[in-house]
């Protein structure tokens, strides 16, 4: 009877299942922890928790006050946030820094117990990434912005947890179509959920000039202000974006700004006539196609205008890296094409960045530090890893978030072919190129061109639920991932979409559970 007894307990601690409760294991979790196991239980949250820090750190606070307020609209607790003490109460959640070389920077441990959750981690960065598996964790409900009915259970057991590369990223295009502040900061916020660690801001193209460059102030006040279909355009003023990058650093979120150039350039050039060789300024310009402009590059003036543009974002971007475009530079000889890519990632070295740049620049040399960004053609993405670069992955075909799901969908292009959800996420990055290994590759990014995007609604649509594939993709080991598991966790994820008020793509191929 006891060996019965015995093994009826480690069946259920195995197959995570008690009637009626949620485990840790059936929670649907994106992207998947690496080490998960589950326990009989749950803690419950309730106005008498409090949650403890360790070693009165002041930022590890403020990831605690983080979890305060997030939780509190929906539950209205009040929640104590206290650094901790020998006179800790029982029912408690504490946040402690730790020493442990396999979580790295953003890795984390995660203890539930029904009177105590422990989350530990190396920094205050990686207790963040574990609140957003706590967040998870909870009934969708917690999401809401009105106070809903309990009760707050979160399903006990133990994850180990860290990521497989360091960069998982995002791409918002401003220029085609603009969008203000209070939406960047509002997609921060529904990206960080997921694990996401850096968003790429496609600052400049031919349609718009969106960031306020004060030493060339008419690439705002001429070149910024229409978009795509003739609209009034908008830009942001370093201010904005100063706003921008505080409010995604206290998500842990880098900003990487992009000034893609010699091409895709024509709102520069209709905003001073002297970046062309003619000297005369270009009609601004309100369509789709690409590939027609390009910088004057044997020109004095070209560089002062690139160091003045690459001295004032640097200034204001505290992240490592600065995006310097050079995809589909059609209109520029290929010689002048090496010659000015070689030149801006000088400059860019000089204010102390590093390069990225679309997989077009490894034609060029590629300088130490460099990053090209794999989107179309893999004989680049070879020659940047055989030129000493690194590679970030975001294939067309794969990530680009501006893809239609299939020809019925009304949004997008589908030049790379139609994206469904499978196809986002039934991928491995290191094997996807022959030539690339996952030593070369720095992590994945889903861009999103908004040639067709106009609200953000339509960001909505186009970014879920395919984000959180990549999203898992740049955390969870590959061979931890499958599609049929994915697809059932993913659908547990519509419970969140809708308490989140996100208009996301319901997909056929998902059985979805809201």
């Amino acid at each position: 009877m006891r060996l019965r007894i015995l093994f009826l307990i480690a069946a259920i601690l195995t197959f995570g299942f008690v009637k009626g409760q949620n485990t840790i294991t059936s929670a649907g979790l994106i992207p998947k922890p690496v080490l998960m196991e589950n326990n009989l239980g749950a803690f419950e949250l309730s106005n008498k928790t409090t949650i403890y820090y360790t070693d009165n750190n002041e930022e590890l606070k403020k990831v605690a006050l983080y979890f305060k307020n997030l939780i509190k609209p929906a539950t209205g607790f009040d929640i104590a946030v206290k650094p901790l003490s020998k006179e800790t109460t029982r029912h408690s959640i504490t946040f402690e820094i730790i020493e442990n070389p396999e979580l790295g920077t953003e890795g984390y441990k995660l203890k539930i117990y029904p009177q105590v959750i422990t989350l530990s981690a190396n920094t205050p960065e990686g207790i963040f990434r574990g609140i957003q598996t706590i967040r998870q964790l909870l009934p969708a409900k917690v999401e809401k912005k009105t106070v809903q009915k309990g009760p707050w259970k979160i399903p006990d057991g133990e994850i180990t947890d860290f990521p497989s590369y360091r960069y998982r990223g995002m791409m918002l295009d401003v220029s085609r179509h603009f969008f203000g502040v209070e939406d960047v900061k509002h997609l921060i916020d529904l990206i960080s959920i997921y694990k996401i660690n850096t968003l790429h801001l496609h600052l400049s193209d031919d349609q718009g000039w969106r960031i306020e460059i004060k030493s060339w102030p008419k690439l705002t006040e001429i070149g910024g202000k229409t978009q795509v279909g003739g609209g009034k355009g908008g830009f942001f003023t370093q201010e904005d974006y100063k706003e921008i990058v505080r409010y995604a650093a206290e998500r842990y979120i880098t900003v990487i700004p992009e000034i893609d150039m010699p091409g895709h350039i024509n709102a520069a050039l209709a905003s001073y006539p002297e970046l062309n060789c003619d000297n005369k300024a270009k009609e601004l310009y309100t369509g789709t196609d690409v590939g027609f402009s390009t910088l004057c590059v044997h020109k004095d003036v070209t560089y002062k205008f690139v160091d003045d543009v690459i001295r004032e974002l640097s200034a204001i971007t505290p992240g490592e890296y600065i995006h310097i475009g050079g995809d589909e530079s059609h209109a520029t000889k290929k010689e002048d094409y090496i010659y000015f890519i070689s030149k801006v990632q000088d400059i860019v070295a000089k204010y102390g960045k590093k390069v990225l740049g679309w997989d077009e620049i490894a034609l060029s040399e590629i300088k130490p530090g460099t990053v090209a960004e794999y989107w179309a053609k893999d004989s680049n993405a070879v020659l940047a890893v055989k030129k000493g670069g690194k590679i970030l992955m975001a294939p067309g075909s794969r990530t680009y978030l501006d893809m239609q799901y299939n020809k019925k969908t009304p949004l997008g292009l589908h030049w790379s072919g139609y994206v469904n959800v499978k196809k986002a996420y039934d991928w491995d990055p290191a094997t996807s190129v022959k030539g690339i290994h996952k030593k070369d590759i720095t992590g994945v990014e889903s861009p999103l061109w908004t040639e067709t995007i106009k609200t953000f609604d339509d960001i909505e649509y186009m970014v879920f639920p395919r984000l959180p594939g990549h999203a898992e993709i740049g955390w969870t080991p590959a061979k931890e991932r499958s599609w049929d598991d994915y697809k059932k966790r993913i659908a547990k994820q519509a419970s969140r979409f809708k308490a989140l008020d996100i208009n996301y793509y319901k997909s056929p191929l998902i059985d979805w559970k809201e």
